[in-house]
């Protein structure tokens, strides 16, 4: 059985810095492709970046620069550093397991976490 376990989550202040992780069993995340989302209230869910297999990443323009996604084989693990944070980041966050179209383009599965919940908050 599939599982995606998110945490990290929190309260933090703008400016300020989290580090999510995305923990995977019964799967083995080198061989897929790894996203984040976020889901604002009343808004839709959003991709901000992803890794493939072979750990090329991609990331949203209104995230790059600031965010950055990381995989640790050994620990069947992917983490999402979070760097000036501002309070637009306020969502919950997601993982999800997926694969990588021959276009680039991220294509999720039915693999997702319960999410963890992140506030930029003053």
């Amino acid at each position: 059985q599939v599982q995606l376990v998110e945490s990290g989550g929190g309260l933090v202040q703008p400016g300020g810095s989290l580090r999510l992780s995305c923990a995977g069993s019964g799967i083995i995340f080198s061989l897929k492709a790894v996203g984040w989302y976020r889901q604002a209230p009343g808004k839709q869910r959003e991709l901000v970046t992803f890794i493939d297999r072979y750990g090329r990443t991609t990331y949203a323009d209104s995230v790059k620069g600031r965010f950055t996604i990381s995989r640790d084989d050994a620990k069947n693990t992917v983490f999402l550093q979070m760097n000036s944070l501002k309070p637009a980041d306020t969502a919950v966050y997601y993982c999800n397991a997926g694969s990588v179209h021959f276009g680039g383009a991220y294509i999720p599965e039915s693999y997702w976490g319960q999410g963890t919940q992140v506030t930029v908050s003053s």
